[in-house]
């Protein structure tokens, strides 16, 4: 019977005990079942096995299935790069809350076995893309699987700007800075910043206004189809920036324009079957489990 994913990648966290613990024993259970497997190249080195090391871009290419042990943020760096493959990615979480990575990490097995079996359930996440533009001209770019934020460079402090939806002007804010995010991205830096939570499967956005000037600002959702443009009014005195994922960052001065949509790629998220993502909020969240 062939394999519904027969090359798998492993992707983790670089320098970490507990994550390598984990990719070795992965690396060991899939070989002795008979997969081929890769490994991105800043991890191969540590594990000390015959293993062929590879680039995400490469790893994305070749193989049918992503393991990625980590937390959310591991998830989120591998995620800006899968998603240009049609490859569906897992994770196995070795961080702190775990939105995105639902398997255990010392006893994958029992649930792995099932979804290499076929059982899981499938999940589309789509991406943000990011631009600055500059005198009408394309200036610098990037995907985003939780947020774009239009923030200061260094110090917090109050930035100009308007905003557009569609080319609809919709208003002009003094803020500390612009949060716009995925329904992945709500439970992240956006809830911190008073956002509402979307689930997954809404194609929405919602634009949190970080620290805004009047109290009447609130956050909004908006369709995901909506192009959100954002002017840096030139009276601002300094540089800024965008942030994608809190990790790639764009340069922006006063007067540039910033163009958020929806990305053309799509993040392949599985599940063990059963995946319930009211259950995740609740364990992660705290909050309060049944009465009766």
């Amino acid at each position: 019977m062939t394999k519904k994913f027969q090359t798998i990648g492993l992707i983790g966290k670089p320098h970490h005990k507990g994550t390598n613990l984990t990719l070795k024993r992965l690396h060991h259970w899939l070989s002795m079942q008979g997969f081929d497997i890769l490994a991105e190249e800043r991890v191969a080195s540590e594990l000390k096995v015959d293993i062929e090391s590879v680039d995400l871009t490469e790893l994305g290419e070749r193989c049918d299935l992503a393991i990625v042990v980590g937390g959310d943020g591991n998830m989120l760096g591998a995620a800006r790069v899968l998603a240009r493959f049609d490859i569906a990615v897992i994770g196995v979480n070795r961080g702190n809350l775990g939105f995105l990575t639902d398997l255990p990490p010392d006893n994958f097995e029992a649930s792995l076995s099932k979804v290499l079996d076929g059982q899981y359930d499938t999940e589309y996440r789509f991406l943000l893309e990011a631009e600055v533009h500059r005198h009408g001209m394309l200036k610098s770019s990037n995907t985003a699987v939780n947020e774009a934020v239009l923030h200061p460079g260094k110090v917090a402090h109050m930035i100009q700007f308007e905003v557009y939806i569609d080319d609809q002007f919709m208003y002009s804010q003094r803020a500390d800075g612009m949060i716009v995010s995925t329904p992945t991205g709500s439970t992240a830096y956006s809830l911190s910043a008073g956002g509402s939570i979307l689930t997954p499967n809404l194609q929405a956005l919602i634009l949190v206004p970080m620290f805004p000037h009047t109290l009447s600002c609130r956050p909004i959702v908006v369709d995901a189809s909506s192009t959100i443009k954002l002017v840096v009014s030139p009276d601002n005195g300094e540089n800024l920036e965008v942030s994608c994922d809190g990790h790639v960052h764009l340069s922006v001065l006063p007067g540039d324009e910033i163009l958020i949509s929806r990305s053309e790629d799509r993040l392949r998220m599985i599940h063990p079957k059963g995946h319930n993502y009211f259950n995740v909020l609740r364990a992660k969240l705290g909050w309060g489990s049944k009465l009766f």
